[in-house]
């Protein structure tokens, strides 16, 4: 196992927040915590066959209607709706491998809005692989696999 610690997907979450300069949405926050995480789980493990190597084990993202989702963190902040997130949370601490993954997420996707991000992530094939059968506006709790993330994401890491 590559991590001696487990984090949480709140910690990313966290993470971003505190180094956001306040105008994260949630819609926006949702996706850089699936990004890292694809992005964790592509670069740290091997093959499909064998994800280990994972971000964070207690959360699984569905495919909502706006983009991948973690429940927990969608409940934390729906009340700011389309606002920015006005929390600001202690920055996590990380691994230097995963911290560098979580900037380099940062500096990829940090300057799209949510709407941006939602309109990138919806062009994705995990996210439309789950959303098989269910139309644009439909309410979906399909899990998006983790081996659809990184049979996706590695076509780019090479």
């Amino acid at each position: 196992m590559f991590f001696k610690k487990k984090y949480t997907s709140n910690e990313v979450a966290n993470y971003f927040l505190a180094i956001d300069k306040g105008n994260i949405s949630v819609k926006k926050l949702q996706i850089l915590v699936y990004y890292s995480y694809a992005w964790t789980l592509t670069l740290l493990n091997e093959s499909s066959d064998n994800l280990i190597n994972k971000l964070f084990k207690d959360d699984k993202f569905i495919a909502g209607v706006h983009g991948p989702k973690i429940m927990k963190i969608y409940k934390k902040y729906k009340s700011y709706g389309f606002s920015a997130i006005q929390d600001k949370p202690e920055r996590p601490i990380f691994s230097q491998k995963v911290e560098d993954i979580l900037n380099q997420v940062w500096k990829e996707y940090g300057n799209y809005s949510g709407v941006q991000l939602e309109s990138i992530i919806q062009q994705e094939q995990p996210w439309i692989n789950a959303r098989v059968g269910f139309s644009p506006i439909d309410k979906c709790t399909k899990v998006i696999s983790d081996k659809d993330i990184f049979d996706f994401y590695i076509q780019y890491a090479k």
